[in-house]
């Protein structure tokens, strides 16, 4: 199916969601300029990855359309794996995979993050990797709940755009309840400076989880 949803989260943000139900060349007919994106596109991936590829690009324009109908741009990835327009530097990209699903953010500036993730055991096997002894001790035996602290950790570090931070480490989380949606409190603990960011959650789908952040400039260090 096309766009499934668009959430406006400020006065130059927007929200994407978008079920994968398409072929590559479906998607492809639906980003502009398609012998670009056709050059750009990765190789040696499988069709699951091509078409998460794809879609997360024709969810970039359609949001770009839905921000700014003028604007033409080709979306390109810099040297830290962040997308971004080339044609507008000003605007904030995130974009997020996970089985059928992708989100997407699309701001006119500031900084943004999103992150989508279908609930496994697999982040709950991963978990002491990954959380912090305090954090370990909140999640308990909830699967849905080890998943949303990886999708968190990785909303913050998308924000933060830089490769390198640790996550058990660099990248905390204030302990919280479960809910089908709500704000988490997180933590980027870097070399030179700490700070403080806000982290919505919901549940897009029953077995998925959604994460998002989106700050107009960068919050001041302490």
């Amino acid at each position: 199916m096309p766009l499934h949803s668009v959430t406006p989260l400020s006065d130059h943000a927007l929200l994407g969601l978008w079920q994968l139900t398409e072929q590559p060349a479906e998607l492809l007919n639906q980003v502009p300029r398609p012998e670009i994106y056709s050059q750009l596109q990765p190789t040696a991936r499988d069709e699951a990855r091509t078409l998460q590829w794809l879609g997360g690009r024709a969810l970039a324009h359609a949001l770009l359309a839905e921000v700014n109908p003028q604007a033409r741009a080709v979306l390109r990835n810099d040297e830290n794996g962040r997308p971004y327009f080339e044609q507008l530097p000003d605007y904030a990209v995130s974009l997020s995979h996970s089985g059928q699903w992708l989100a997407g953010i699309v701001a006119t500036h500031g900084r943004v993050g999103t992150d989508i993730e279908l609930i496994r055991t697999k982040a709950q096997m991963l978990a002491p990797r990954f959380l912090s002894k305090d954090e370990l001790a909140n999640t308990g035996d909830d699967v849905a709940k080890h998943s949303l602290y990886w999708s968190a950790k990785e909303t913050l570090y998308k924000l933060h755009s830089r490769r390198g931070l640790v996550f058990k480490e660099q990248i905390r989380l204030n302990p919280f309840e479960l809910r089908e949606a709500g704000v988490l409190t997180g933590h980027l603990l870097l070399e030179n400076s700490r700070s403080q960011h806000q982290i919505h959650y919901q549940r897009p789908a029953p077995d998925y989880v959604l994460t998002y952040c989106v700050e107009d400039a960068r919050p001041p260090s302490f």
